[in-house]
């Protein structure tokens, strides 16, 4: 499989899998949501990283322990051999068989499958592009950020390579700035809370194709008082109507966009037209 996001949005909307999917006994950020990820359609999953004592890249939301391991300690603080002994727990509080995966058994399993937005990747830049560039999967790695001149220094510095997208919210005041830097500037996620905002018109669309940068958006809801899309959400999916929630991002020209139901979003998309470039 050829990875190109580029190419990829040229065919259809790219959909990406907050922490893979994860109901009942599945928690998320295990190996098992992100392979039901793939068998609902979804194009990319999307990890978050963290690290044990010891140095071992894993996958898990950093300061979450209490919540997905039922565990009041910090993973930070333990070495590999100690974490790996630890278990999730299902959405009942319920320890279940799963385990922490490593970073290096993700990029493995995944390996030409999917593209792999790796979040909290600023926690540990050098360790985390090693890793990607041993296992020959540059192509396949997306990381985001929000700005600050820092950010660029690294990229610039340690992984040029990389996919990357600065996170902005309600304006982009980087965009020149980024590209005249050498870093692989392949999109920008958007953020913002009016259905008007400038970053959700065809206009700020159509400059951002003009100048070969795809657009990504959220209908995820991790605090339901920090507004990622205008109105427009999952949640508003199901509770206002799905043309609310997701038809109205499927107008707007985004090219990527951040989904915790995969399967229903995709399905929505093709069902209304709004899956395929035309």
């Amino acid at each position: 499989m050829n990875f190109d996001l580029r190419e990829t949005a040229k065919d259809h909307k790219i959909i990406v899998a907050h922490r893979g999917v994860s109901a009942g006994n599945i928690p998320c950020n295990t190996m098992t949501a992100y392979e039901i990820a793939l068998m609902q359609g979804a194009d990319m999953i999307e990890t978050d990283l963290n690290h044990t004592s010891d140095g071992k890249l894993v996958i898990l939301h950093p300061t979450m322990e209490h919540y997905h391991l039922d565990f009041e300690g910090c993973i930070n603080d333990m070495p590999w051999e100690e974490v790996s002994k630890l278990r999730y727990a299902n959405f009942d509080g319920t320890p279940t068989q799963f385990g922490l995966i490593t970073f290096d058994d993700l990029l493995e399993q995944f390996k030409g499958r999917c593209y792999i937005n790796i979040d909290k990747f600023w926690s540990n830049p050098v360790e985390i592009y090693k890793a990607v560039k041993r296992h020959n999967m540059l192509d396949q790695i997306v990381v985001k950020s929000h700005m600050k001149d820092e950010v660029l220094d690294v990229l610039e510095e340690v992984s040029p390579e990389l996919a990357f997208m600065p996170i902005v919210k309600e304006e982009h005041a980087w965009h020149e700035r980024i590209k005249a830097r050498n870093i692989n500037y392949v999109g920008v996620e958007v953020v913002f809370k009016q259905d008007d905002c400038y970053l959700a018109s065809d206009e700020f669309g159509e400059k951002m194709h003009r100048d070969g940068v795809l657009v990504w958006a959220n209908s995820i809801v991790y605090d339901y008082k920090a507004v990622l899309s205008g109105g427009h959400s999952d949640d508003t999916a199901f509770t206002v109507s799905p043309e609310y929630g997701w038809g109205w991002m499927g107008d707007r020209p985004f090219d990527i966009i951040q989904t915790d139901w995969p399967l229903m979003l995709i399905d929505y998309l093709k069902k209304t037209g709004r899956y395929y470039r035309k």
